[in-house]
């Protein structure tokens, strides 16, 4: 277990040499599966410079050893100066020619037992690297050098190498690719998974989950009538004097702690959270799915909110002013960059005006709310409140379900 989290910390601090802060996820698994790939090379590279000098061939041996003395550099260097695209184009470079140079060395593909199958990797890696349009280049390359190698072969004279171990680095150099792309592949693959689950949940932070697939699938507007749906708005009480008097982080912390509760509720009674504007937040149920009890749902996470807000005593006393109101709206999303999903409609105009009008530590609630829910639930009767832009409205308490 403890060797197995070492060579993960190892894999961890490889990925992330050369690492650039800001960089997007993309460019940063580019540069992390080129240092693992670079890196793991130069572990296998020993191999051959042993077993040549072991074979008392000086000149193919110097090639393995020549990659080994220029990219132990090469990775110092872009560590410091995280320059990407001259080491990347370097190390592409190398690892497409020295293959065909010691396959030449050696006097072809079979005295060198097709040691060139090593320049296929760094032609279907510069995909990774690079780019599916700029990896056509580097496979270019690769056949080019294939081609020459076939026309040259007739005249190169085979070194001797005894038939066990010419043998054996075929197996070598059919198995060494192989392996080294696919580790490459799975550590790409799955660190692209795991960032594209990363990407689907800060998605989902900002759209529900039906509205988010629809905009992946390129619609133009996103737009929708719901004839039925409940929004409550609430905010806290005198806020701003209360902010005035706490440090930042205090403000932060407690706004995080009131709302993150409040998101849980909404997790709890399947509602929709659509926004937070300053110390207000907002809630819907109905949208984007359309559902029968959405006016019991938004009444219960109402009464909960308020029990909530009965228990934080860690930081402030808190106190809410609720507004609800149910009936038609118009669903969808908005702008182009940092684009949200939003409300409107004279329901949730209602419910905003009943909140900014209502009573501390109560909810208020329209009348189209209370013909729904009268039944079930206890009312405390306001009469008529004037509320702006729509006049004198009647109004009530939610008090809680009936006994």
């Amino acid at each position: 277990m403890t060797n197995r989290r070492e060579r993960s910390l190892l894999i961890q601090r490889l990925a992330a040499l050369g690492a650039v802060d800001g960089d997007a996820e993309d460019e940063r698994l580019r540069r992390s599966t080129l240092v693992l790939s670079t890196s793991l090379i130069c572990v296998l590279t020993p191999l051959w410079v042993v077993t040549y000098l072991a074979l008392g061939l000086p000149i193919p041996m110097s090639i393995p050893l020549g990659y080994l003395v220029v990219t132990i550099p090469s990775l110092v260097w872009f560590a410091r100066t995280r320059r990407y695209v001259p080491f990347r184009t370097f190390q592409l470079t190398l690892m497409l020619l020295l293959p065909f140079a010691l396959q030449w060395s050696l006097g072809g593909f079979v005295a060198s037992s097709a040691v060139s199958l090593w320049g296929l990797w760094p032609a279907l890696g510069a995909v990774l690297f690079v780019g599916a349009r700029g990896a056509v280049v580097w496979f270019a390359g690769y056949l080019a050098l294939l081609a020459i190698s076939a026309v040259i072969e007739p005249i190169l004279e085979p070194a001797a190498i005894p038939d066990a171990v010419q043998t054996a680095f075929f197996v070598g150099n059919l198995t060494g690719p192989s392996l080294v792309a696919y580790l490459l592949l799975q550590y790409f693959v799955r660190e692209r998974d795991r960032e594209h689950q990363r990407s689907e949940r800060l998605l989902l932070n900002v759209l529900p989950a039906a509205v988010a697939a629809r905009l992946k699938q390129r619609e133009g507007v996103i737009a929708d009538r719901f004839p039925e749906a409940t929004v409550l708005f609430a905010d806290i009480v005198d806020f701003t004097p209360l902010a005035v008097g706490l440090p930042p982080e205090d403000v932060v912390r407690l706004l995080d702690e009131v709302f993150t509760a409040f998101d849980r509720l909404a997790d709890d009674y399947r509602l929709e959270k659509i926004k937070t504007i300053g110390d207000a937040y907002m809630v819907a149920g109905g949208v984007p799915t359309p559902r029968d009890d959405h006016c019991e749902a938004v009444a219960e996470m109402a009464l909960a909110m308020l029990q909530v807000c009965q228990g934080l005593t860690d930081l402030h006393t808190v106190r809410m002013r609720i507004g609800m109101d149910t009936g038609p709206v118009v669903a969808g999303v908005i702008g182009q960059r940092k684009f949200s999903y939003d409300l409107w409609g004279d329901t949730v105009n209602t419910a905003s005006r009943l909140e900014s009008h209502g009573v501390p530590g109560s909810i208020q609630v329209s009348s189209r709310v209370y013909d729904r829910l009268s039944d079930r639930y206890s009312f405390e009767q306001r009469g008529l409140i004037e509320l702006k832009g729509k006049g004198p409205t009647p109004a009530w308490l939610l008090l809680g379900p009936r006994a």
